[in-house]
């Protein structure tokens, strides 16, 4: 049995090009791709890794409380590692992204992608998906237009726009001189950010029935494909009320969702056609594919959330080629803020998207995750270093030497019991 022996935690913050502005947190410019890595270690030297995202240092305890909890155990016993980091939660805060870091381990020790341990009846390997862009700030026409002529030169055949306007008018003008710009070919996605609704620094409109009811037969008229997050992300019945308005529109989220247990009230009211888990924020990998093994079982449409960084992208990628009936993946890009260059910053080269308008899916072992360490001291500090000696050193001296080999002693008892 393989045990976890050492847990590096970094604060990694990537200034961005130029200022960014998501539509998600109206009036803040976001200036930085900031999250957390960890770099979990097996005794035999096998590496994992994952990310979670981050809006300061808020993480600055979380070594000091799971550390003492997963040094020891075996990462490739996931449930168990899901249970510890489930009880943890009950004392910190909930960070299921760690999830991520033991089935990248769990790939190396097996030499097989990560996707392929999520979904082992796949026919084949899977080298590909196919991306749309998915744009992030609220803009002009005139500037969304020439995005839209960008992103066709790239090779995308879709994308995801994003309305926000206290204006219905508005939001139904961007979408209708979109579509006229494109042609009726083209894949268009709207996003109206009602899930999550930030709004610390300026106001945003919050959508009520009525109004997503409204603007979404005006994407109807469109041939808009999917309208994504219409309403709270907790407003089950109305989300599937809004589904049985809709004819052709297809109603999406989950993406922050918190667990199966809320992905499971979406499916028994029928609120969504599109589910959309980010692996991150979800519940993790694991929880990732019992959501798209219920959208297999129902006949719906699994497509998980990316905005994150380049890791959180990876651990998605994962998710979305274990799903055998995969359409289109979320791509994040808004030039000249939100570009690869700074969300991938860490990787040894940014994860780019092919003329044919698909990115490639690692066949490595795990993840196929490939940090520059070089990069990881530029824009990374470590904060937190823990291994088994360490662990022993630091239990002694904050509880002391008797009540140390007591801990000790009944903790490698549960090891020989569970093991």
């Amino acid at each position: 049995m393989t045990k976890i022996e050492r847990l590096e935690l970094y604060h990694v913050a990537v200034p961005l090009a130029a200022p960014f502005h998501p539509s998600w947190i109206p009036g803040y410019p976001q200036t930085e791709c900031r999250f957390t890595l960890l770099k979990m270690t097996t005794k035999d030297g096998v590496e994992g890794f994952a990310a979670g995202n981050a809006f300061e240092n808020e993480r600055a305890g979380l070594g000091s409380l799971l550390g003492p909890y997963l040094i020891g155990i075996d990462p490739t016993d996931i449930p168990r590692v899901r249970q510890l980091l489930r009880e943890a939660s009950f004392l910190g805060w909930h960070n299921p992204w760690i999830e991520a870091a033991c089935w990248d381990i769990k790939g190396k020790i097996e030499g097989k992608p990560v996707y392929q341990l999520l979904n082992p009846d796949l026919p084949g390997p899977v080298t590909e998906a196919r991306v749309y862009a998915s744009s992030g700030s609220i803009k002009p026409v005139g500037e969304r237009l020439a995005y839209l002529d960008r992103i066709q030169e790239m090779g995308f055949t879709a994308t995801k726009l994003r309305v926000h306007d206290f204006d219905i008018r508005n939001d139904i003008a961007i979408v209708s001189a979109a579509r006229e710009h494109l042609g009726d070919a083209f894949v268009i996605g709207v996003d109206a950010n009602q899930g999550w609704r930030v709004t610390l620094i300026d106001d945003a409109p919050r959508w009520d029935l009525d109004r997503a009811t409204e603007f979404g037969r005006a994407c109807e008229d469109h041939g808009v494909r999917w309208l994504e997050e219409p309403l709270d992300m907790h407003a089950y019945d109305e989300l599937a009320e809004l589904r049985r308005r809709m004819t052709t529109l297809k109603i999406a989220g989950c993406e922050l969702n918190g667990g199966w247990h809320e992905a499971k009230i979406f499916l028994e009211k029928g609120s969504l056609d599109i589910y959309q888990p980010d692996a991150t924020f979800c519940g993790g990998l694991t929880t990732a594919r019992m959501i798209y093994q219920a959208c297999l079982e129902q006949d719906l449409e699994f497509t998980p959330h990316t905005w994150t960084n380049g890791v959180g992208f990876m651990v998605n990628l994962h998710a979305f080629a274990a799903y055998p009936q995969r359409q289109l993946l979320e791509y994040p890009f808004e030039p000249p803020g939100w570009v690869p260059e700074g969300r991938d910053a860490i990787l040894d080269e940014p994860i780019g998207v092919r003329r044919d308008g698909t990115v490639a899916i690692p066949q490595d072992p795990g993840l196929g995750l490939r940090i520059d360490a070089k990069k990881l001291r530029r824009f990374g500090r470590r904060f937190y270093r823990m291994n088994s000696v360490k662990l022993a050193v630091h239990t002694i001296r904050k509880k002391g030497l008797r009540t140390a080999l007591e801990l000790k002693k009944k903790k490698a008892a549960r090891a020989e019991v569970e093991g």
